[in-house]
């Protein structure tokens, strides 16, 4: 299985009694929408490997499953700390403008007068919008290291053009 085609949506955390059971650790939003996507490939020793899923259940605050391999505390062990993934295709369409985080990773942002102010390297949630912070170039004109840019489609993003791999955005560089 290739990486590239894959979404991480979480990791295996902690064994949780002696039984096989692994503590689940979600990225959705939602966490059991873990759950939602099917089937799970785990990163094992470098190499990508489908897992079935033969019981899961919220426990406390958290997440667990038992893996159909799986049948001891032992050999669940083997699985701590792997990452979760999903095929890509396994993951709903967008609606056109929606963006999973992920692909707008390493673009490059530009804004209107074409100045080059870094690229995204990471996202954030603020509750009223989302937010962007673009790695400046180590060259930066305005001496800047990082950039935080709203997501703001009705003024800030301009475009998104995913071919070209660019984020055009109407914003002062010096900011």
């Amino acid at each position: 299985m290739n990486g590239k085609d894959l979404v991480v949506l979480g990791k295996f955390g902690a064994v949780y009694g002696i039984n096989g059971w692994l503590k689940v650790n979600s990225y959705t939003d939602v966490p059991e929408g873990i759950f939602d996507y099917t089937p799970w490939q785990i990163q094992l020793q470098g190499n990508w490997r489908q897992v079935q899923i033969s019981s899961k259940k919220r426990h406390g605050n958290g997440l667990i499953v038992k893996l159909a391999e799986v049948s001891d505390r032992d050999q669940a062990q083997l699985y701590v700390n792997a990452d979760i993934a999903v095929e890509r295709s396994a993951l709903p369409q967008l609606a056109e403008g929606d963006y999973y985080w992920r692909d707008l990773m390493g673009m490059a942002v530009v804004n209107e007068a074409g100045y080059h102010l870094g690229e995204v390297v990471d996202m954030m949630e603020t509750g009223s919008n989302d937010v962007l912070v673009v790695k400046a170039n180590k060259s930066d004109a305005f001496g800047k290291t990082e950039r935080l840019l709203p997501f703001l489609t009705d003024s800030v993003i301009k475009d998104v053009n995913n071919a070209e791999r660019r984020i055009l955005v109407d914003w002062d560089p010096d900011f």
